[in-house]
């Protein structure tokens, strides 16, 4: 699979895009604010509220963090256990906590007690002593040989979490990468010596970002649109991956995202009707809870039977949703209403399709399988905003729901909702005394 990065800083603003076999798969905008997912606060909490099993965290911004129980067991020395919320937490004191989820609309963000610090080889986990080695690495010997390493590089007291990006590393980059993620939190903690609230720590900046988590050695090419973002890129690529600058090009023009079909792609994203190639497509509804997904055999017939054009009309459905809900950036409840299909191992044939192109994704997702209505389930991770959270705006006539009242010549009883003739309303306002 050819996989690309994409950069433009046109518009004096960070744009970064994500191609697999020359099909953007995801976008990134650097947000218009600071970012504040992964930053560090030391907070103060507010409230602690038994019957929702939570706490309200002062971080200095607008609106009070959330911070669930689970959360924050650990800063009563457990990592799991019945601990109520009351028994952890006090109002008053003062806590690290870091951002999870983004705020949004009148919520305000969500923390939590777990402390990470993201590095490019390795996660530094500050409050548990655990060994993780990523999914994503698929050989068992691979995976056992970085598992030792880190084992014996661990600090005391701390977890240690190997990324992808780790594969056929050896110790002595591991080490360094690690030493830096330790100096990090040590910088962290004399700054957490002064009152809440207060900003610890704050998650580098897109382009940096990108380079550490995404341009690993899987992406063949990364293209920028000037010469002065060409030689950011290398700079920070010299610490991070020496070996990958061959792999950087420069491509000049009126406007790179629209040259490789990003543009023409978020447009698509941020419609409710999306087209498949066969002539299909799929509606996308936004609701409170969770996104409802509908497949539709649109223009498209098929040949042989009904069942072999479902079929074939939800296959497609199945990838084009995998990669519309990274491009979207979809996150929580999703519910999909493929077409009724009669036999099981084809239902099973649709669910394994998505499953695999789910695979693809950075963000974790669950796929849960099919309801008795025949609907298929799964969850996926949010902590940032959507693409259309991110680019629109709720209507300001209908309110976000799509319709206004219809004109329909008469009014509305207040009494029945029904539209009263012109001889009902005409005798109704001599009742009352109106002309």
């Amino acid at each position: 699979m050819l996989k690309e990065i994409i950069v433009s800083s046109a518009g004096n603003r960070m744009r970064v895009a994500v191609l697999e076999d020359h099909v953007p798969v995801e976008v990134y905008f650097e947000p218009p604010g600071a970012e504040l997912v992964g930053s560090i606060y030391k907070g103060r909490v507010e409230n602690v509220l038994p019957g929702i099993e939570a706490a309200f965290v002062d971080i200095g911004l607008e609106r009070n963090a959330f911070l669930y129980v689970k959360d924050a067991r650990v800063l009563a020395g457990k990592r799991s256990g019945r601990l109520q919320i009351q028994q952890i937490l006090k109002p008053g004191q003062e806590i690290i906590v870091q951002v999870v989820k983004s705020h949004f609309g009148a919520k305000g963000a969500r923390v939590t007690a777990h402390v990470t610090l993201p590095g490019r080889y390795l996660v530094l986990a500050t409050s548990v002593q655990h060994i993780g080695v990523s999914r994503r690495i698929g050989s068992p010997a691979e995976r056992e040989r970085l598992r030792q390493i880190a084992t014996a590089l661990r600090p005391t007291g701390m977890g240690l979490i190997v990324r992808t990006a780790a594969e056929g590393v050896g110790e002595e980059e591991l080490r360094h990468d690690l030493e830096m993620l330790v100096k990090r939190w040590e910088d962290i903690c004399v700054k957490a010596r002064e009152p809440a609230p207060r900003l610890l720590y704050r998650d580098i900046d897109l382009l940096p970002r990108i380079l550490r988590d995404f341009f690993t050695g899987d992406v063949n090419r990364l293209v920028v649109d000037s010469e002065a973002l060409r030689q950011e890129v290398l700079s920070i690529i010299a610490d991070l991956g020496p070996e990958l600058k061959d792999r950087v090009f420069l491509e000049t023009g009126p406007d790179l995202m629209a040259a490789y079909g990003v543009e023409q792609e978020v447009e698509r994203a941020l419609k409710r009707r999306v087209w498949l190639k066969s002539g299909g497509y799929l509606v996308f509804d936004r609701t409170e809870a969770f996104t409802v997904i509908d497949v539709n055999t649109g223009k498209y017939v098929g040949s042989a039977s009904l069942e072999e054009t479902v079929v074939k009309t939800n296959l497609e459905a199945a990838r084009e949703i995998a990669r519309q809900l990274r491009l979207r950036n979809i996150g929580g409840i999703v519910i999909i209403d493929f077409i009724d299909m009669v036999e099981e191992r084809h239902r099973q044939q649709v669910l394994s399709v998505l499953e695999e192109a789910l695979r693809r994704d950075r963000v974790r997702s669950h796929l849960l399988g099919i309801t008795k209505l025949g609907l298929v389930e799964l969850t996926r991770k949010k902590s940032r905003p959507s693409l259309a959270e991110m680019l629109l705006q709720p209507c300001p006539h209908c309110g976000g729901t799509g319709y206004v009242r219809r004109e329909v010549g008469g009014e509305l009883s207040e009494e029945t909702g029904e539209d009263l003739p012109e001889d009902a309303n005409n005798s109704l306002q001599r009742q009352t005394g109106e002309l």
